[in-house]
């Protein structure tokens, strides 16, 4: 069963994460010849302020 584990930076709409679940599932039933029933993909959404980037919180940034 492969399982995908994907780290975003909160703020996406759900339609977009359903979407990026769809897509990363197929790339994974055909790279993979895995059946779909059996693909696993879990979006862990990270806070802004938690997510740094340069240095700096991306909460910070523009």
């Amino acid at each position: 069963m492969p399982i995908a584990i994907i780290h975003l930076m909160e703020g996406r709409d759900d339609q977009k994460k359903a979407r990026a679940i769809e897509a990363v599932t197929q790339a994974l039933v055909d790279t993979l010849d895995a059946k779909p029933e059996t693909v696993r993909v879990i979006l862990l959404e990270v806070p802004r302020a938690s997510w740094g980037i340069a240095g700096k919180p991306a909460s910070t940034r523009k």
